[in-house]
C-alpha cells in the first residue's frame, strides 16, 4: 500500500501579515452592488444611499499587540477605540459607531473589565462615536479585543490608498517616531524591573513619546482642516506599521514610485533625544517604528499654496514613476531603496 505523501506546510512567516491577507482573499468576488471597496484598503466601503458606510475591524491580542506589564487598562481601552476611528480618519470619513467584541480569563476580575471599558468610553465621547454593540465571551488565556467600527463618508470624498497620480506631493501629519520610541522606554523600564523588582521605573521627563505610545489620537483634527481648505487628497492611509510599509501600500496599489527626504520628515526633539539613547538613527524609527497613527495623504501640487496655510502637515516628497522605485533621499543626497521594515504580526 503506498501512503499519501505529506501535505505541503507553509509557515505564515513566509507570507507576513500582508501577504497572508492577499493569499486568503485573492479569489474573493464581490457580487453585491451595494459593495464599493472591499478588502485592501483602510475601510471597506458600502453604498447605502445617501452617503457611503465605511467599516473596519481590528483584533488586539493579549503578548501580540499589547503588554499589560506596563499598559494601563484604560489606556488599551482608549487606544483600542481611537485606533479603528483612525481607519475611518484615512478614508476621509467620520467614525459614527462601535462594536467592541470580548475575550477574556478568568483572571480579570469585574473591576479590571470596568475600567478598560472607561477607556473605551472616554474615547467615544471624545470623538463623538456611539458604542452601539459587541459581543463577550471567555478566554482559557489573556486578553482578547475585536473592534468593528463603522462610519460615513460623502460620496465623492472616499480617498483611498490606490489612487495617488505621478507628481503628487506627499504629505504627513504631525511627527514620527515617537511612539515606537515611547515603547522602547517602556521595553527597557520592564526589563530593568524583572531584573530587581526593587527599582523604580525611569520615566521622568518623557511624557510626551510614553503619550504617543500609550494614548494615541485619531487625526479627525487634519480631516477637519482638509475639508475647510477644499483639499481633497488623492489618496491616503494612516501610519500603523512605520512610513516605510504605509508609503510602500500607496505606491503599490497605485502603481507608482515616491522620494521622500530624510530632512524633511518631521520628528520631535524629545523622540530624538530618547533615540540618541538607545543609539538609534530618528529617521529608522520613524520609517519602521509604527503606531503614530499619523495621515500619510497624497495631494495635487495645484493644492501645494493651500497646504502650505494648515498647521502640523510637513510636505516630505513627491510621487514618481513606477519605474523610478520607492526611495527616501538621505541628507547627505543617497538614494537608499525604501523596504517595510516595520512590525509584522506574522513574523
Amino acid at each position: 500500500m503506498i501512503e499519501n505523501p505529506s501535505p505541503k506546510r507553509t509557515e505564515l512567516s513566509e507570507l507576513g501579515e500582508f501577504g497572508l491577507i492577499r493569499h486568503l482573499t485573492s479569489d474573493v468576488k464581490i457580487t453585491n452592488s451595494s459593495t464599493i471597496k472591499g478588502i485592501g484598503d483602510d475601510a471597506s466601503v458600502l453604498d447605502n444611499g445617501e452617503l457611503l458606510t465605511l467599516v473596519s475591524t481590528d483584533l488586539l491580542v493579549e503578548g501580540v499587540h499589547f503588554d499589560l506589564s506596563f499598559t494601563p487598562l484604560k489606556h488599551l481601552g482608549y487606544k483600542a477605540a481611537v485606533v479603528n476611528f483612525s481607519d475611518i480618519a484615512a478614508m476621509n470619513g467620520t467614525p459614527k459607531q462601535l462594536f467592541v467584541g470580548l475575550s477574556v480569563s478568568n483572571r480579570f476580575p469585574l473591576e479590571a473589565l470596568e475600567e478598560l471599558y472607561d477607556g473605551i468610553k472616554l474615547a467615544c465621547e471624545k470623538y463623538h462615536v456611539d458604542l452601539a454593540g459587541g459581543d463577550t465571551t471567555s478566554s482559557r488565556s489573556g486578553l482578547f479585543l475585536a473592534l468593528t467600527v463603522t462610519g460615513t463618508v460623502e460620496k465623492g470624498k472616499a480617498v483611498y490608498r490606490s489612487t495617488a497620480k505621478e507628481n503628487d506631493l506627499i504629505c504627513v501629519s504631525g511627527d514620527l517616531g515617537s511612539a515606537y520610541l515611547g515603547l522602547l522606554l517602556l521595553e527597557r523600564e520592564k526589563q530593568v524591573f524583572l531584573a530587581d523588582p526593587n527599582m523604580q521605573p525611569d520615566l521622568e521627563g518623557n511624557d510626551y513619546i510614553l503619550e504617543r505610545q500609550l494614548k494615541p489620537e485619531a487625526r479627525m483634527d487634519i480631516i477637519e482642516k482638509l475639508g475647510k481648505s477644499a483639499i481633497l487628497p488623492t489618496s491616503m492611509i494612516d501610519i500603523s506599521d512605520g512610513l516605510a510599509s504605509e508609503i510602500l501600500h500607496i505606491c503599490n496599489d497605485s502603481k507608482l514610485g515616491c522620494r521622500i527626504y530624510e530632512e524633511k520628515i518631521p520628528v520631535d526633539m524629545a523622540a530624538a533625544n530618547t533615540a540618541a539613547e538607545f543609539n538609534i538613527q530618528p529617521i529608522t524609527a520613524a520609517m519602521n517604528g509604527g503606531e503614530d497613527y499619523e495621515l500619510l495623504f497624497t495631494i495635487s501640487q495645484s493644492d501645494f499654496e493651500k497646504i502650505s496655510t494648515i498647521s502640523d502637515i510637513s510636505v516630505i516628497g513627491h510621487i514618481t514613476d513606477e519605474n523610478s522605485g520607492c526611495f527616501l533621499v538621505s541628507n547627505d543626497g543617497v538614494l537608499v531603496e525604501i523596504k517595510a521594515q516595520g512590525f509584522d504580526h506574522m513574523r
